[in-house]
């Protein structure tokens, strides 16, 4: 009888751990998207574009800068936060009044799959189409843009 109520609280345990993972998985993934925003540069790119088309294209390398690394070191302290946070509640986003929850990108530049052959939808002929080399600033080559 021991050995059962062991097994049956063992097995509560498990089924309150596991039930409704999906806001720490959630805010766990967002986390690590935003602290990968330094080496990513989406903010610091789409700062400088911004200011240069509303403020003015000379400032844009200068304020624009400055600008964009401040967005980019707070969205990285935001991921920080949240990647330490993420088991505990509660898993909305936070700053959402001055930062978008998704990865922000410049709005010459439109997200895409990257070259792979996960991807690829014809990999007898050997070709595909998406992103060759996403993760350098200032690549916009593709395959096939359709």
């Amino acid at each position: 009888m021991c050995n059962a109520i062991r097994w049956l609280g063992l097995a509560a345990l498990v089924v309150a751990l596991g039930a409704g993972c999906a806001g720490p998985e959630k805010k766990l993934g967002r986390g690590m998207n935003n602290v990968t925003e330094i080496v990513r540069m989406g903010e610091l790119r789409r700062t400088v574009e911004q200011t240069a088309l509303f403020d003015s294209p000379e400032s844009a390398y200068t304020t624009g800068f400055i600008r964009g690394m401040n967005r980019t070191l707070a969205r990285t302290g935001i991921g920080l936060y949240e990647v330490l946070t993420f088991p505990f509640p509660s898993y909305e986003p936070v700053l959402t009044h001055k930062f978008s929850p998704r990865p922000v990108y410049p709005d010459t530049y439109r997200p895409n799959l990257i070259e792979d052959q996960t991807f690829a939808p014809d990999t007898s002929l050997g070709f595909a189409g998406g992103d060759v080399i996403p993760f350098i600033p200032g690549s916009r080559f593709r395959v096939f843009d359709n």
